[in-house]
């Protein structure tokens, strides 16, 4: 039995944003090595000098605090540019590289990788068996010169002296992988394991999802508001199910039940209604105080204004909550006015007031009746108690004649809660001053 400790990596270059498909690839790392008591390793791939960018290497960084995986060790592989050039030197000495000129664009000598042209057998514990004639690849490079390493002679390097047993990658590399394991032999270094995850497809389901594609950068979707426990859920089902009905997995039960077994080899589609729904089911995680956190900061600028009412607020979040998959609708909530009207008395349209063939006359009637009941009403000011005083009157009239102008009196909108609900939050106080007001401007209006 193989005793050797587990150790895998997620190697990210800080060239760009970090590609929200690199959470699913990293935690596939991080899940597999956590699931066999082995080491999950960062590695910042941070060679192109001229890419590089500090802010990009932060947010990666940043990322991986935000979804919780933890990582046991790190490193920046321009620290070991010592330790590749040390490489290269011995591949020199042993004929394996050898200076050539740059066949393409001329631009001076490379060191190419001196291919013995045979055909490389891997076992990919998703792909399956793949065998690749390298002769196809040719004597490919491995440094600009003895200074200068690139990418395939570093990993390799790198993978060996951190001790990684399993490369869990994208399918993109797996055409790196028969040059990376012919360095491997030429070095004497032990070849790791494979297992490269399948492509994930953009929102239209054909193309793979690439950085063009909008909201691809891992901390946008914090910005926008998604649990970092909805996206690890979601993305780590692209590609990957853990054959049950389950759904909705936190990270130590995905840790539990992951298995690079089950993952598919074809491309999963990233489908944001699937997050969305997601989201909304840890939404429902959350305490009160939780959820006011997290929605607060939207309310900061109404905060400091003099209509702000804490013991509204307080009525109306379970509404807003109910309402909330994800905080960008609690934003358009506030950027189309669907909660001014619980802080000021809105304005009414005194045609759109009256339900369909109903008359300015009747619904007058209808609003000064449901104002008597209201002001002769001394019960326990809820929704529920408030319906069956109002209710028996509105069956008797007809319930659209009736609630529909109560409804739009307190609200001033074709789309708000329910009636009921709407005089539980405002008040006993509010809610007369408003019928009171449309009933007078009704009267108004047939003057």
């Amino acid at each position: 039995m193989n005793t050797k400790q587990i150790v895998t990596r997620m190697a990210p270059s800080p060239t760009g944003r970090f590609h929200v498909g690199g959470i699913r690839t990293a935690f596939y790392n991080y899940a597999f090595a956590r699931q066999h008591g082995g080491k999950f390793i960062l590695r910042i791939e941070d060679t192109d000098k001229e890419r590089n960018r500090d802010e990009y290497e932060q947010e990666i960084y940043e990322v991986f605090k935000w979804v919780g995986m933890e990582y046991d060790e790190v490193y920046r592989q321009s620290e070991n540019i010592h330790r590749h050039q040390e490489i290269l030197k011995q591949l020199l000495e042993s004929g394996d590289v050898y200076e050539a000129e740059e066949a393409n664009d001329g631009n001076g000598k490379v060191i190419r990788f001196k291919n013995p042209n045979k055909e490389i057998t891997f076992h990919d514990e998703i792909l399956g068996e793949i065998s690749v004639d390298t002769t196809d690849l040719g004597d490919f490079v491995v440094a600009r010169n003895i200074e200068s390493p690139l990418y395939h002679l570093a990993v390799v390097v790198d993978d060996h002296d951190e001790g990684v047993t399993h490369v869990i990658r994208a399918q993109e590399h797996v055409a790196n992988t028969p040059r990376q394991i012919l360095l491997h032999e030429a070095l004497g270094f032990e070849t790791p394991t494979y297992a490269h995850v399948p492509f994930i497809l953009g929102p239209d389901g054909k193309k793979k999802l690439s950085k063009r594609d909008t909201n691809v950068a891992a901390m946008d979707y914090k910005q926008h508001g998604y649990l970092p426990e909805a996206l690890l859920n979601f993305l780590s089902f692209i590609g990957w199910n853990p054959g049950t009905e389950q759904e909705v997995f936190s990270k130590d039960q995905l840790v539990q039940v992951f298995s690079l077994e089950q993952v598919q080899k074809g491309p999963g589609g990233f489908n944001l209604d699937k997050l969305s729904w997601l989201n909304k089911q840890w939404l429902n995680t959350l305490s009160k105080q939780e959820f006011r956190d997290y929605i607060d900061p939207l309310f900061k600028e109404l905060q400091d204004m003099p209509i702000y009412s804490e013991d509204i607020m307080v009525k109306i979040t379970p509404i807003i909550r109910e309402r909330t998959n994800v905080l960008s609708d609690v934003q358009e909530m506030i950027v189309n006015g669907e909660l001014d009207y619980y802080f000021v008395n809105p304005k009414i349209d005194s045609e759109k007031v009256i339900w369909k063939k109903g008359t300015v006359e009747s619904t007058i009637i209808h609003l000064q009746k449901v104002f008597d009941i209201i002001t002769d009403y001394s019960g326990d000011w809820n929704k529920d108690s408030l319906k069956e005083v109002i209710f028996p009157y509105a069956e008797e009239a007809g319930k659209g004649d009736v609630l529909w102008p109560l409804r739009f009196s307190l609200s001033g909108r074709d789309k708000s809660p329910d009636p009921f609900t709407l005089l539980e939050v405002l008040g006993k106080e509010v809610v007369l001053e408003r019928i009171s007001n449309n009933i007078e401007s009704l009267k108004k209006a047939t003057a």
